[in-house]
């Protein structure tokens, strides 16, 4: 697929002619605007302030799971048509909603999408989704989207990798002490009348080991965190990394759940990862050892880790994450989303949240700048910094000193001969700027040619069009 952004003068026929393509940096269903129209006056600080070749108010964002204000207000001070859903969707009305947004009479079709982890773009949303152009998962985690069926389609996606580490790694500092003194446990006995002063089992954190899974951004603010509070810290990754502190690294999961008094998983959604505490790890870990899961429903096999429960293997546990979540919030935790979540429930010193690790406003804030962000300057000027599935690829915008420009984004296969091709239908004109990446399968051409005119430009979009591997 290929893009183009272009200061010319007012022609229809043209933008819906190449509307289909130009869906990046042009309107996808009004006019190419004149200089004096399409710029944007927010930078004025800048001394050459962005040429914004197209009506912002085209671009139509649906924004699911109560994405967090600010970035609402950023892609709205954009000129986006902006729709916002404070829940997520089931499959089919997420097609319907992608498809006819309720904001303008026509042309209904969203060009981006913003959600959190539980929206779930399938390769059968994406499919139905005609002019996406961009996802934004305002989370750590990219497993709820087909990233390859996306990358296929030329939809990139973005996502936020570090803005909600420390309330994450707060939380579960939290759950380390509430554990080790059955915090959970005295608190519902209180909230029943029952008065409880016990220290059998109770402990205090410092001297005790924590076992860190999986020594990313979250595992590294951990760390600091619990050598803060006295505690010693042992971790375990799939690659060799620099410790913080004292912090040592295990050469494997056995070594460290033998030696872990706290054992807590911070790894992605991977078949790797798939059940990677079961039954043969929990046998592993110490007697009396506690287990914390703020990763992924899928790394903790929970009825295993119920049986560990029940035999006194483990002291006790916290998840924030399941293999079955629901959409929305309400009396949804029972078995029939879950067939153990009642068996669940009914443990001592357990405490279960609701995929609340990255949920204080101070990460839902930074979220909401980080990817809204990504998501403009991709519209704007099809700046894949940052992008999941596709080639990191960026150059400086257009301004308003460079009339008469255009910027083509071409999306292909990356197979022998495309570039050779690109470049034969581009020869004939002066290219001020050249750019390409690939990643996997996939390669991502960013080019600005300057004295063009509209005739060229429908020329320049047809040829790539036809281009094989596109």
């Amino acid at each position: 697929m290929s893009s183009a952004a272009v200061d010319i003068g007012d022609h229809n026929q043209l933008a819906r002619s190449v509307s289909n393509s130009l869906n990046l940096s042009t309107s996808p269903t009004a006019t190419f605007h004149s200089l004096s129209s399409s710029h944007g006056a927010r930078n004025a600080a800048a001394a050459a302030k962005q040429l914004k070749p197209f009506a912002t108010q085209d671009i139509k964002v649906l924004l699911l799971e109560n994405v967090n204000q600010t970035g609402r207000k950023i892609l709205e001070e954009q000129g986006y048509q902006v729709e916002f859903l404070k829940s997520s969707l089931p499959e089919d009305q997420l097609i319907k909603k992608i498809r006819f947004v309720t904001l303008e009479p026509e042309d209904k079709e969203v060009h981006v999408i913003g959600i959190r982890s539980k929206t779930k773009l399938t390769a059968r949303v994406l499919q139905e989704a005609k002019n996406l152009i961009v996802i934004g998962c305002f989370c750590i985690g990219t497993n709820q989207v087909d990233l390859q069926y996306a990358a296929d389609r030329g939809i990139t996606v973005f996502n936020s990798p570090f803005s909600n580490s420390r309330s994450v790694a707060e939380l579960v500092i939290a759950e380390i002490i509430s554990l080790a003194r059955q915090l959970g446990d005295r608190s519902n006995e209180m909230h029943q009348g029952i008065w409880n002063k016990v220290s059998a089992g109770c402990w205090e954190v410092r001297d005790k080991t924590l076992g860190i899974i999986g020594y990313g951004h979250i595992g590294n603010q951990l760390s600091v965190l619990a050598e803060g509070m006295g505690m010693v810290v042992i971790y375990y990754d799939v690659v060799n990394l620099m410790s913080m502190g004292k912090a040592r690294q295990k050469a494997t999961l056995a070594e460290l759940l033998d030696a872990a008094d706290f054992v807590t998983c911070h790894v992605p959604e991977l078949p790797e990862t798939l059940n990677m505490i079961g039954k043969e790890q929990f046998q592993q870990m110490k007697q009396g050892s506690y287990l914390i899961n703020a990763s992924r429903g899928s790394v903790v096999d929970i009825p295993e880790l119920i049986n560990a429960m029940r035999s006194g293997k483990l002291a006790g546990a916290a998840l924030d994450v399941y293999p079955n979540e629901p959409g929305g919030n309400g009396d949804y935790f029972h078995n029939n989303l879950n067939e153990w979540a009642e068996d669940l429930r009914s443990l001592k010193n357990i405490i279960l949240t609701p995929h609340v690790g990255g949920s204080t406003e101070e990460a839902q804030s930074a979220i909401g700048v980080e990817v809204s962000s990504a998501l403009c300057r991709f519209v704007n000027e099809g700046n894949t910094t940052g992008a999941v599935n596709m080639p990191e690829v960026s150059v400086r915008s257009l301004t308003i000193e460079e009339p008469n420009h255009v910027r083509i984004i071409f999306i292909h296969r990356n197979i022998p001969g495309v570039l050779r091709r690109v470049n034969a239908i581009l020869e004939n004109h002066n290219i001020d700027k050249q750019t390409t990446d690939s990643r996997g399968e996939i390669a991502y051409l960013m080019a600005d040619i300057s004295n063009v005119n509209d005739n060229e430009i429908r020329d320049i979009v047809q040829d790539l069009e036809m281009l094989p591997g596109k």
